[in-house]
């Protein structure tokens, strides 16, 4: 079966759109999909084979750190452990192209967290097209940067991208061009945040 592609508008998403790739996803579907910073591989973080494909994917193993995409702050909150620092920082640069790691929280399924220091990256994206879905799903969505094992950028064509993947992903969601510059990562597990890599957010 080859991928379903969307081609929705960038800036006012057609909502007949939206409710049709949130519907796929509740089946359990793996999608690729525009962010304010590259395009992404995405599913519900409760959709354990879409999980595993992406992982296929991507190459990644078992162990490694994938992002939790949330529509706002509360979202972010029930599945992180939030401090005063932190929640300030949170409010200042969401949503942003910014992937902040933070510890899990009681809530976050142990399988999502990483093995060794129970974090979880989280992002709140700055993205129309992203934020109608986020807005329909009950869930984040667990997601990674759309970038092929070996190469050296992620894949930002939205043609490039259904000619590779057109049999491995069950969507495609087509805004356009996408951008090849990563999220900005900061560490927020201690009172001292951290930047992990400069990416599209400004950091001080």
């Amino acid at each position: 079966m080859r991928v379903i592609r969307f081609k929705i508008h960038p800036q006012n998403p057609q909502m007949r759109l939206i409710m049709q790739i949130c519907e796929l996803l509740n089946q359990g579907g793996l999608m690729v999909y525009p962010t304010d910073s590259t395009y992404a591989l995405g599913c519900r973080m409760d959709a354990r084979d879409a999980q595993e494909r992406l992982r296929m994917i991507r190459g990644h193993d078992k162990d490694h750190h994938l992002t939790l995409v949330c529509k706002d702050l509360s979202a972010l909150s029930e599945y992180a452990t939030v401090n005063n620092v932190a929640f300030r920082i949170l409010k200042k640069y969401t949503p942003g192209p910014y992937t902040f790691i933070l510890p899990g929280s009681a809530h976050l399924p142990r399988r999502l967290a990483d093995p060794k220091r129970k974090t979880i990256g989280l992002r709140i994206p700055n993205h129309p097209v992203l934020q109608a879905l986020l807005a329909q799903l009950d869930v984040p969505l667990l997601s990674t940067t759309m970038q092929l094992p070996n190469d050296n950028l992620p894949l930002a064509d939205p043609d490039i991208i259904e000619s590779v993947l057109a049999k491995q992903v069950d969507m495609l969601v087509d805004a356009g061009a996408g951008s090849f510059e990563l999220t900005t990562v900061i560490d927020l597990t201690t009172d001292e945040p951290k930047l992990v890599r400069q990416g599209a957010g400004d950091w001080p």
